[in-house]
């Protein structure tokens, strides 16, 4: 089943204006139910507009995005349902959080979708837990809590309306590489247990190749690829020629291969890259423990 798809999309900012400017051009795309996609793309790519379609924050200027099938902008269409069917985090969204108890934040959403009181502890608690939060947090306010746990807090506020798709733009903007692992280790161990659809925005390409099944690239307002990593990062020269970089470790195997070295241009990861050397050493007969 098709999750989103987007047709001859297009979205153009101050339209009649001198400033006037297309965002979103004609993107034609297809991301099938389930997937892990990761959304790369440099700076004015068109990234967080085209994400901002997929729960109907902008309408679009032309051209049509459908959700489960559904047109989203179609009259007899109820909108409203559909930004719950669609979680999106912002960036920071920390600096959304507004109430006195970490359980109240995390409530508010479901709080908003009529469900019991019954219901909504129960998703609350569960979507605590899915961001590593303990129990005992929820009775804190989230403004004693550190940098991390708020964004920890604000995730869950997503989790807790189940969306069927979850939409992260840049979860791990200003974090360590300790927090960042956490958290990014917490939406693929979700993404594991509830085989929804989840679109990771990113600029760390480290991150993209090792949580991401698929990858979206866009560059001047339209897709440039939307393929599997491997694929993706095997046209590795394609991608730097329009201004994005690579995860380190391809493009230590891509000079490499400049060098007459016979390895494997699908090497994205440090596990991909210890298979492909073990691989070499075996074929030329070198002992390796």
């Amino acid at each position: 089943m098709i999750a989103i798809k987007a047709q001859e999309l297009t979205y153009t900012y101050s339209v009649g204006t001198p400033f006037e400017k297309t965002a979103v051009d004609h993107i034609n795309l297809e991301i099938e139910q389930g997937e892990f996609v990761g959304v790369i793309g440099h700076t004015g790519s068109g990234k967080s507009t085209l994400i901002q379609h997929f729960n109907g924050l902008l309408k679009p200027t032309s051209g049509k995005i459908y959700i489960n099938g559904t047109d989203l902008w179609a009259e007899d269409t109820v909108r409203r349902a559909y930004r719950v069917k669609v979680g999106l985090v912002c960036q920071y969204p920390e600096f959304r959080l507004f109430e006195e108890t970490v359980y109240k934040d995390i409530a508010f959403g479901p709080g908003n979708m009529g469900l019991s009181p019954a219901e909504i502890d129960q998703r609350v608690r569960q979507a605590a837990a899915a961001v590593g939060l303990k129990p005992k947090t929820l009775d804190s306010s989230p403004f004693e809590l550190s940098g991390g746990q708020k964004r920890r807090v604000a995730i869950a506020g997503v989790l807790a309306m189940e969306p069927d798709i979850l939409i992260l733009d840049e979860p791990t903007a200003g974090l360590d590489p300790k927090g960042r692992e956490q958290i990014l280790s917490l939406i693929k161990a979700y993404h594991k247990q509830r085989r929804n659809t989840i679109l990771l925005v990113s600029h760390s390409m480290e991150d993209i190749a090792k949580y991401a099944k698929k990858v979206l690239v866009l560059s001047k307002a339209g897709v440039v690829m939307y393929d599997d990593v491997a694929n993706v990062f095997s046209r590795a020269k394609e991608i730097e020629k329009i201004g994005l970089s690579v995860p380190q470790i391809t493009r230590v195997f891509e000079l490499l291969r400049d060098q007459g070295y016979p390895v494997s241009d699908s090497i994205y990861t440090l596990e991909y890259a210890k298979q492909e050397l073990l691989r070499m050493l075996e074929e030329r007969g070198v002992p390796h423990a």
